[in-house]
């Protein structure tokens, strides 16, 4: 850049929170890591926020094309340097990343790297993510890296803006987890009342037997032939309370099992049909079946709180070494083209971002009059 890096660093800044407002934490991610390797001059950039499973909830690149990236493979393991920086929160700024004692190498199809730059990004004490460029675009002074304190100074302003982005999305989440719970107690009094109104009926059902036995036997027998009917439903329902007031267990009973018995909850809870089917389906990566299972309740969510469906489908099915999730409804749909305003709203960012950060995809067809139908891709491990 003719004005020198720093020249673009007050309108990257302005530009990056005015789209902070607007755009799904992803879209902000990436314009930041497109932002720092252009203005730091550097060939390659990435941001990893990392997940509780020794990998990466979401890793954004700029500088690799998409053929590269996905002959690279898998998404990167927090070891190296990269778990300094998320484990100590420590810069790094490196004359050859490859001589590090730390470094551990890297596929084959992934790019040489050299000169290296890369910060935490951090709330506080808490470390988010770590932001990294490499192979700055000058020439390097004798054993020395390319990246300068300046540098350092001016990558640490666009880590604070990611910062940012994820708190807010952080905070959004936090948000719709605390109306889903709300939703979750409802459906767990609703449960509860179902259950009481059975029981009831089944008490009143016994009286009347008892009183009929001496009398009419033929009628006694019919009214205990209603009790045990009544206390088979009661049974049911009982069962779907344990089963809504129990968090989904993926660990032990795995994706398609617990949304199986998450849509027998919510077809006993609303006066809409609520089905499930599964096909082919093999194991996942953890971080896939947490996503798709939050995806699909954010879908069902809306299809039963906001559509006036009168039918709701979830189907999971394998989908080459992936699988495909899909939740239709016949309700009153919406318009896409409104969909960024609408998104919020729905949770459609929520599921986007829950998507891209597992490498998966998610794609919304509605019209209004027409329902909605919600598709989440996974590529698999």
């Amino acid at each position: 850049m003719s004005n020198g890096p720093g020249a673009g660093i007050p309108a990257v800044s302005t530009a990056i929170l005015a789209m902070s407002r607007h755009l799904e934490v992803r879209d902000v991610l990436k314009t930041i890591v497109a932002s720092a390797r252009e203005l730091l001059d550097a060939e390659y950039a990435a941001l990893g926020v990392p997940d509780d499973h020794g990998g990466f909830a979401q890793f954004v690149v700029d500088g690799v094309s998409a053929e590269q990236w996905k002959a690279i493979g898998p998404l990167p393991r927090q070891h190296g340097i990269l778990a300094a920086m998320l484990h100590k929160a420590t810069p790094e700024r490196l004359a050859d990343v490859r001589e590090d004692p730390r470094f551990g190498g890297w596929p084959a199809a992934h790019p040489d790297m050299s000169d290296f730059l890369g910060l935490p990004v951090a709330d506080g004490d808490e470390i988010l993510g770590a932001l990294f460029l490499a192979n700055k675009r000058c020439p390097k002074p004798t054993g020395g890296c390319g990246f300068t304190e300046e540098d350092e100074r001016l990558l640490g302003i666009l880590a604070q803006h990611a910062a940012i982005a994820l708190t807010n999305a952080r905070l959004y989440e936090r948000s719709r987890e605390l109306t889903i719970a709300g939703e979750r107690a409802r459906l767990a009094h609703e449960l509860h009342d179902a259950v009481s109104q059975k029981l009831f009926s089944l008490r009143l059902t016994a009286q009347a037997a008892t009183a009929l036995v001496d009398r009419d036997p033929a009628r006694a027998k019919d009214e205990l032939h209603q009790v045990a009917a009544l206390a088979a439903e009661a049974a049911d329902e009982l069962r779907a309370a344990v089963v809504e007031l129990r968090p989904a267990a993926l660990d032990e009973d795995g994706l398609v099992a617990t949304l199986r018995s998450q849509a027998q909850v919510l077809d006993r809870a609303h006066s809409a049909r609520v089905t499930f089917t599964a096909q082919g389906i093999r194991a996942l990566p953890n971080a896939q079946e947490e996503a798709m299972l939050r995806v699909a309740q954010e879908a069902l969510h809306n299809a039963l709180r906001h559509s006036g469906a009168g039918r709701v489908e979830v189907s999971l099915t394998r989908f080459g070494q992936g699988a495909l999730l899909r939740i239709a409804d016949d309700g009153c749909g919406f318009d896409t083209r409104v969909v960024r305003r609408a998104g919020r709203h729905l949770g459609l960012v929520s599921m986007r971002d829950r998507a891209s950060g597992v490498g998966g995809t998610l794609t919304v067809e509605s019209e209004p009059g027409t329902g909605t139908t919600v598709e989440m891709e996974v590529p698999g491990g």
